[in-house]
Formats: C-alpha cells, sequence, structure tokens
C-alpha cells in the first residue's frame, strides 16, 4: 500500500514541478520575445503558439552538439505556418535575424536557443492538452 502511496507521492511533486517549470518558462519566453526583436514580426506574443514550429538556422539544437555553430551559415529563428488551402503547405515565417552564426556572442547565442527550446517545451505541453481535451470529447460520441 505505501508503495501505492510513493508512486502517488512522487508522481504529483513531479507534476507539480513541470507545471512551476512552465510558468517559469513563460516568463522567460515572453521576455526573450521582446529582447530578440520577434515582437516587430508577430505583435501578440500569444500569437507565438499559432506557428506550427520554431526552427533554427546557423546554430545547432541537437543533443549532441547543442550550440554548436555552423560555420558560414546564418543565424535566424524560423516560424513555420501551416496554410492548407495555399499552393505551398508551409510557409516560413523569419522571426528573427542575426547575422553569420560565428559572429552572434555567447550570451546573444544561448538567449536564442533558450526561446526557440523554451517555445518548443510550452508548445508541447499545448499539444498534449488539445489531444486530452479530444480524448475527453471522444468519450462523449455515442456507441454504435
Amino acid at each position: 500500500m505505501s508503495s501505492a502511496l510513493d508512486r502517488l507521492k512522487n508522481l504529483s511533486a513531479q507534476i507539480s514541478s513541470y507545471e512551476l517549470e512552465r510558468k517559469n518558462n513563460l516568463k522567460s519566453l515572453e521576455v526573450l520575445y521582446s529582447s530578440l526583436g520577434i515582437d516587430s514580426k508577430v505583435v501578440s506574443f500569444h500569437d507565438l503558439f499559432e506557428f506550427k514550429a520554431i526552427n533554427l538556422s546557423g546554430i545547432s539544437l541537437s543533443d549532441e552538439s547543442l550550440g554548436v555553430v555552423k560555420e558560414g551559415k546564418y543565424a535566424q529563428i524560423i516560424g513555420i505556418i501551416y496554410d492548407n488551402t495555399a499552393k505551398v503547405k508551409n510557409k516560413n515565417i523569419s522571426l528573427a535575424y542575426f547575422g553569420r552564426a560565428e559572429k552572434v556572442s555567447g550570451a546573444m547565442k544561448r538567449d536564442i536557443i533558450t526561446f526557440v527550446l523554451g517555445w518548443r517545451f510550452e508548445k508541447s505541453f499545448r499539444t498534449l492538452e488539445h489531444y486530452h481535451n479530444l480524448m475527453a470529447q471522444l468519450q462523449k460520441l455515442p456507441g454504435e
């Protein structure tokens, strides 16, 4: 019995930890949204989450080489919108341009990476909530 209670306590602590991290992440994202100049391209902070994805060019986001500059490339945050009515379904929008990746300062590189990973972190929560709500709606559908 205590084993089940211990698992429940651990799960509860983990969930509250994620929620606290999510709140802190959103605060950080909003600051970076302004300081990186993304607010000039996306008027409302909440509109950022209308993008299907946000990518980074010129700087690696992979586990093995996080933060490694891609020589000769330009550092740029790119938002991807999906429009199923358009001839070309995916549209890339430059949200922020920083010039040659090798010339970006260490502090700026950290902020850029923090923004992209933070956006992905929040987007994953929103996706999870979306599918959770769909599953709840599914339960309400009449059976056959």
